[in-house]
C-alpha cells in the first residue's frame, strides 16, 4: 500500500486549524484588526520587519537609524495590549510548528545524523 504524505500533510493542517493554540491566534489576530489604532502599529510592524528580513536575505547592510526605527516599532507594539497578546500566540504557535517539524524531520535525521 503506497503512503501519500500531502494526505497527511492537509490532515495535520486540519488538525491546526483545530487546535486551542490557533484559535487563540485566530481571535487575538481578529481583535487587533478590529481595532484601527493597533492594527496601524501592528501593520507598520511587520512592514518594518519585512524589509529588514528581506536586505539581511539580500546580503544588504541594515543602517543604524533602520534598527533604531526597528526598535522604536517594537517597543510600540508591545505597550499594545492587544498586540502583546497577538504576539504571544504567535510565539506559542510557532513553538509548536518548530516541534512538529521536529518531528517531521526525524527520519533524516536519523538517516543522515543531525545536522549542525
Amino acid at each position: 500500500m503506497a503512503v501519500n504524505l500531502y494526505d497527511a500533510a492537509y490532515e495535520l493542517e486540519k488538525v491546526i486549524r483545530q487546535s486551542d493554540e490557533y484559535k487563540e491566534l485566530k481571535k487575538m489576530y481578529d481583535v487587533v484588526n478590529a481595532d484601527p489604532s493597533a492594527k496601524g502599529l501592528f501593520d507598520n510592524f511587520r512592514h518594518i520587519q519585512m524589509n529588514l528580513q528581506q536586505k539581511q536575505m539580500m546580503g544588504q547592510e541594515i543602517t543604524q537609524e533602520e534598527v533604531n526605527q526597528a526598535q522604536k516599532s517594537v517597543a510600540l507594539v508591545q505597550q499594545n495590549p492587544k498586540i502583546a497578546s497577538l504576539m504571544q500566540a504567535e510565539q506559542r504557535m510557532g513553538m509548536i510548528i518548530g516541534e512538529l517539524n521536529q518531528v517531521i524531520m526525524k527520519p533524516l535525521e536519523e538517516l543522515y545524523g543531525k545536522m549542525q
